[in-house]
Parts: C-alpha cells; structure tokens; sequence
C-alpha cells in the first residue's frame, strides 16, 4: 500500500519521501525566528543545543513539517519546547526528534543512534538530580563481598567485623595471656590454611566417589540446556480498512482497522496503542489491544471522528503497556492518513 509506514515490525514498509532538487521555498515567513538554546545555562541547555544543531545539521524543517510530513510521532508544539532548553523532554520526545532527522534524513544507523542519544538523555537527567538519589537497586556490590560470596565464604555482618576489629591489637591465648600480634596473627593465618586445606580434601574425596559410583563416565547425563531469553516482536501486516490517503466524507465517523502479528516469543497483555499527536480528526486516546499469543495475528479497531471543514487528519499510535511504558521504541508507530472532504 503507497505510504504505508512500518508499524512495530521488523520491516520498514512504505516510501520515503524525498525533496524535489531545487524546489522554490517562496516567500520567507514573517514573524520571530526561533532562538537558539543557550548551551551554557546546564545540562539541559546543553542536551536542548544539541538538538538543535542536529535540526540545522538536517536542513532545519520546522517543527509541523517534522510532525506531520517526516512522520515524527510527537506534537509539534512537544517538539519545539525539546530544542528550547527549558525543561528536559520524555524520552519518547526525544527519540522521535531524533529518529526523523538523524536516522530517516540523514541516514544514521538506528541502533546505535539511539543508543547515544539514550545515554546522552540519562547523563543529563541524573546530572540535574540530587548526587544522593541514587537507589540500593542500581549500585553494585563491592568486589570484595561478592568475590567472597562467589567463593562459598559469607562476609561477616557490620558488627562481627567491628567487634574483631576493635579486639585485634590485644589478642589472648587460651590461657588468657596477652600475645604479640604478629604471634597472633600467624596462628590465625595457619588456621584458616589448614581449614581450607581440609575443605578441600573433602571436596576432592566427594568428588571420587560419585565418580567411582557412576563409573567414571559421563555417558547417560544430559546437560541442561540453558532456557532463551523472551523476545518481543510484532510485525505490520496491512491496514484493513481505511489504506493511506482514502476521501472520508466531513462530520462522519469511521473505523480503522490495522493487523498486526505477535511475532515474539512473549503474550501481550493488557497492551495499548497510546496516540502520540493531536490532528483535526477525534480519536481516542488509547485503543486496547486484545490478548494475543505469540505467533497470532490481531485486528485492532479505532473509531474516528471527522471535522466539519475538509482537511487532513494523520493520527500517530504507539505500543505502550498499563504502566504506561512505550514498547518498540525504535521502530515507526501505527497512523492513520486520510482526506477529509466532499467526493
């Protein structure tokens, strides 16, 4: 189908438009021209003038042209408040400020395009953030403990360690007398040599003897096999109803329908597509997706209402779950494109 874009799926679909070599532009347009963000004012200053520099760097479209003809599934007032350096945009903003330039114009590839940019809007997010907010769940443990752990040898708790501590510069014998501490250090040291030693005669006599019981041969024993990891993955597999650039008459209401194939290895559940832009036509804000199983194809229906005037209506969707998390990030979101007017 002409203009159709890729939905979540694998494949990019539909043609990319291409500007006509020497295309008369007409008159400039009157009125304020933007300012630039000042880089200089922080962290966000800074990410915003980036954005920026990679609009000029794309041959500086204005923000409806990067919504409403290049595709960008965000708002163009979304778009302009990302390069003013005001406020740090969504990441979902971002991306899609980003992907129409850098990937869809100039050619950059999307993987790692959206890796850089992910990691550049994650340093300016912690760097405008308090240094102690930092959560238990995204520190590391030391490499001590855990090579200790690792090793079959539990670390001590806070206060066992202090309390040894605290006794170390007046060891006693077991007769009570006070011993030197290099006296008492080796004897420590040789008791923790000779308890390893022991630990691991016994591991090595174990080990002979469930080979000696099992004959010497690993024949019979299956490996396990290491589990893959979930994959989720949908393919585009055709607009229903309502293709790319279809005449729908003023003041009527209509249903699209797209179908879309769970091509992963993960069951969608209580899934969404979440609309990303506004347009004269009204439609919902979010559209259920039924349950589907890996493998199934599923037919989801949106019901739109058209203005009075005649016009253009080009509606964005993308994949999002009930916590309101975006799925597919890198790949172009569901619309619909239609003509509003008389026959």
């Amino acid at each position: 189908m002409r203009g159709r874009a890729c939905l979540l799926g694998g494949d990019e679909v539909g043609d990319v438009e291409k500007e006509t070599q020497g295309q008369h532009r007409g008159p400039r347009r009157r009125g304020r021209r933007p300012t630039p963000p000042d880089p200089g004012s922080g962290p966000v200053g800074a990410f915003a003038d980036r954005l920026w520099r990679l609009k000029q760097d794309a041959g500086a479209p204005s923000y409806e042209e990067m919504s409403v003809r290049l595709g960008a599934a965000a708002s163009k007032s979304s778009l302009a408040a990302a390069a003013q350096g005001r406020s740090l945009p969504s990441w979902e903003t971002t991306w899609e400020f980003v992907r129409v330039l850098a990937v869809d114009r100039l050619g950059h590839d999307p993987r790692a395009t959206e890796k850089e940019w992910r990691d550049r809007w994650i340093r300016t997010r912690a760097a405008g953030q308090p240094t102690d907010t930092t959560s238990a769940a995204d520190v590391a443990p030391e490499p001590a403990a855990e090579t200790a752990t690792a090793a079959g040898v539990m670390p001590e708790p806070a206060g066992v360690a202090a309390t040894s501590t605290a006794s170390e510069a007046t060891p006693r014998s077991a007769t009570g007398e006070v011993e030197e501490p290099g006296r008492a250090r080796r004897r420590r040291v040789g008791v923790g040599v000779g308890a390893a030693v022991a630990a691991l005669a016994g591991a090595v006599l174990a080990v002979v003897m469930v080979d000696r019981q099992t004959g010497g041969s690993n024949a019979g024993v299956t490996p396990p096999v290491a589990a893959s990891p979930d994959h989720d993955d949908s393919r585009f597999e055709g607009d229903i109803t309502y293709p790319d650039g279809s005449l729908v008459p003023p003041d009527s209401s209509f249903t699209k329908v797209w179908r879309i194939r769970n091509t992963g290895t993960v069951p969608w559940a209580n899934r969404y597509l979440a609309r990303v832009n506004d347009a004269p036509c009204q439609a919902p804000t979010a559209v259920a997706i039924p349950q589907t199983s890996p493998g199934e194809a599923v037919d989801i229906a949106v019901t739109v209402r058209t203005p009075s005037k005649p016009g253009h209506c080009k509606i964005y969707w993308k994949m999002a779950d009930e916590q309101g998390r975006t799925h597919f990030p890198l790949k172009r979101p569901v619309f619909l494109d239609v003509r509003v007017g008389g026959s």
